[in-house]
Order: structure tokens, then sequence, then C-alpha cells
């Protein structure tokens, strides 16, 4: 059993809408080349919901109708029922809104949602602020997980311009800054039951250990040394760099580690993804554990399982 934390789906009104890479709507290939390497479920969602990753202007992916948002949830239920055990999916919602944390709560109690994806930041903001107290409540008391996804658009992507800049250097810097300023501001602390999982190894954050408690000690600030905290943290594998999982596994632990792969929307070579995990001389139950038995716990899968069966 193998699990994939990290995939994308996006239906096919809004690949008609929004510039998207096709691939978003080939779900039967995607399970297909997926299936033919062993790995069985994927976990998807959109971290834009009812809108899209690529620049549009005029735009904004945090003003969607509740119609279309609820629309875009109900076809992700549907997509996860007809491919029943192959996938499960992400409800989406914006932590700084009170509707979407609502109407997620909602959707988190049918059986085809089983975690929550939201971003790092939200229109240059970090989740650090009070606001989102109702959004980190709302997920531990539901059990979700949390993929704390990058946004469109994020800190600091008009000071870089290029759009592969942005995707494939500024948004890690705003999983990095925007988890950081999560740590920072004790809100592990107040929900110590969150499951949050940070995508891309965890960005820089393993790099950066050391530093974490140095500006926690410097501003005097309350709780555990951040350098602690980073163990209560999840961290998928989807990066293509090898030094940044091993300092994942040396940071946050083989058991705090998932299968991911950002696939679609990346042209990810599974088998590489694959390779990359073997090639970190885990155990074989650390091995297991990393492609998919953590993630079959994190998310109940068993327990999606016996339902469906029922």
């Amino acid at each position: 059993m193998t699990i994939d934390v990290h995939g994308h789906v996006t239906p096919p009104e809004l690949l008609k809408k929004f510039p998207m890479p096709p691939s978003l709507g080939d779900i039967d290939g995607m399970l297909a080349r997926k299936a033919a390497l062993g790995i069985t479920t994927t976990v998807v969602g959109s971290p834009v919901g009812y809108g899209t990753m690529l620049p549009v202007p005029g735009n904004d992916n945090y003003a969607q109708p509740p119609a279309s948002l609820a629309r875009f949830h109900e076809w992700v239920a549907e997509t996860v029922r007809a491919k029943a055990g192959a996938l499960t999916g992400y409800v989406y919602a914006n932590p700084f809104s009170a509707d979407d944390v609502a109407r997620a709560a909602e959707w988190l109690r049918e059986k085809e949602f089983t975690g929550v994806i939201a971003n790092s930041s939200v229109r240059g903001e970090f989740l650090d602020d009070s606001r989102t107290d109702d959004f980190f409540a709302m997920a531990t008391e539901a059990g979700a997980p949390v993929l704390l996804h990058p946004p469109a658009v994020p800190v600091a992507a008009e000071a870089m311009g290029k759009v592969g800049a942005i995707e494939h250097v500024v948004r890690p810097c705003d999983i990095t800054m925007g988890v950081a300023a999560i740590l920072l501001a004790g809100r592990l602390q107040r929900f110590p039951r969150l499951k949050l999982i940070v995508p891309n190894a965890g960005g820089a954050l393993a790099l950066l250990r050391e530093k974490l408690d140095m500006a926690q000690q410097r501003d005097q600030l309350e709780g555990p040394p951040i350098s602690e905290q980073l163990r209560q943290l999840y961290v998928d594998t989807a990066t293509p760099s090898l030094p940044a999982l091993r300092a994942a596994v040396e940071v946050f632990g083989p058991d705090r580690m998932l299968f991911g792969t950002d696939s679609p929307p990346l042209a990810t070579s599974l088998k590489d993804a694959l390779a990359a995990v073997d090639a970190l001389g885990l155990s074989d139950e650390d091995r297991a554990n990393v492609l998919g038995g953590t993630a079959a716990e994190l998310f109940g899968l068993g327990a999606v399982e016996l339902r469906r069966a029922s």
C-alpha cells in the first residue's frame, strides 16, 4: 500500500474557464500511472478551490461565490465516489473566512473528505493571527489533517516576477515563512492536537531549526523550543531534492514523513519520487510507514474503506 498525500484535480468547467495544465483533468490517466507503480491511493484537492494557481488578471481566489465553491466540492465528492479506494478528498478553506470554515466543517462530515487544504499565506498574511483560531479549532475538532499549501500569489511574488521563479522558489519560501510564523506565534501550543502537513519536505524549515530557536529566544517567546515543536509537524516528500529529504528525516523524523508527489499537476517522475524514498536508507518499517502506513493512520483511510464496504 502506497499513499500519495499530495495530488490535485480540477473539474472540466474550470479547465475551460482558466489556463491550467490538462493533467489536472486526466484522473483516469493519473490513477493508471500511479497504480502501475503500486501507488494505491491519492489524497486530492485544490489549494485554490474554485480558482486557479496561474495568474489571471482580475481573478481573486479569495472572493469565490459560495455556490461555485459548493459545486467544486460536490464534484470532488462525486469523483472520489467514482474511484472508491483510489481517491480521497481534501476540503478547501480560507482560514480567515468564517463562512469558509463553517462550510468546511460540514463537508468534513462527508465520508469522501478526510483532510483540509489551506494556504500558507492569504493575501500576504500568514496564519499566526488570532483570526485563524476558528479554522485551527475546526480542523482539530474534526481530527482532519491540514495540508498547508502555498497560495497562487505567495508573499514577495511581485518582487520575483517570473512565473517559474514564483512556482519553484517563492512558494517553498512562503511555506517556510508561513509555518515559522505559526510556530513562533505559539499556535501549536494552543492547538496541540492539530495535524499539520507541510509540503515540499517542509520547505527550508529543516535548515532553520537552530535559527528558529534563536528567534524564539531573541523575542523571549514562551513555550518549548521551536526545534522540539518541529517534531509535531508532518512533512511530505514532494520535492526533487534528496538533500532536503535527508534533512527532513533528521529534523522531523521518518515517523513524520508522508509520501507525496504534487502530481498532478507537476510532471513529476513517479519512479524518481519512489526511488528518492528508497535512497534515504530507512529501515523496512520506516520505509513502509513513509510510503503509506503513517498516512493511512493520519487520514483514517482504514475506517473509510470499512464505511465504503458497508
